[in-house]
């Protein structure tokens, strides 16, 4: 074959897929985004990434009511849901936990959402959607763009609480993936919280 045919060959060819990334086994910034449907939230409804598609941005969050570092990042998440996620805000930010225990499962998700959330917060039990983004850790940040890939991939910032951050990561992503750029760090190792308690016997 010559080069000239191996080159055409070449261009014909799909694109790879962006594949693992330095901290996520599963994904990697480029990658479209897994789509969930019918998730149900603390709010009675069910829930699919398809319902944000008026969203140019939307942030995924995997958290859960048990871990500590979790509930310390509540109030930051509040927060930035407060000032980027507005009535009229292209971007959206969605919580889901995966975790199955009596203090994850889905009563006292309710009880923790009527608390104090102003997000939506929808539960998994399958554990599936964890798994296709690649979450390991709670909390665990992805941004999607509005072509619904991935963005960024990791930590909201480079400091946990009690510790004010000095390098938001989470908010630069929104604001590169509002202006159609990558960010400066697409990918981060996540916060040091605790691991997602998937069930062992769907990893056999």
């Amino acid at each position: 074959m010559t080069r000239l045919s191996l080159l055409a060959l070449a261009l014909l060819a799909p694109p790879a897929a962006a594949g693992p990334g330095k901290y996520n086994k599963v994904l990697a910034p480029g990658d479209p985004a897994p789509a969930w449907a019918d998730l149900e939230g603390t709010d009675g409804k069910k829930h699919a990434l398809a319902d944000l598609k008026d969203k140019d941005v939307v942030v995924v969050v995997f958290t859960c009511n048990s871990c500590p570092v979790a509930k310390d990042y509540e109030d930051r998440i509040i927060t930035f849901v407060k000032d980027h996620c507005g009535k009229d805000s292209k971007v959206a930010l969605v919580a889901i936990n995966v975790n199955t225990g009596k203090d994850d499962a889905l009563p006292a998700m309710r009880k923790r959402a009527a608390e104090k959330f102003n997000f939506p917060y929808l539960y998994d039990p399958t554990q599936e959607v964890a798994r296709k983004y690649g979450a390991l850790f709670t909390p665990e940040f992805f941004v999607l763009g509005k072509d619904r890939k991935v963005v960024y991939t990791g930590a909201m910032d480079d400091r946990p609480p009690p510790n004010g951050p000095k390098v938001d990561y989470l908010v630069a992503a929104v604001r590169a993936a509002l202006a159609g750029t990558r960010p400066e760090t697409a990918e981060t190792a996540a916060a040091a919280g605790c691991k997602i308690k998937f069930d062992p016997k769907k990893d056999d």
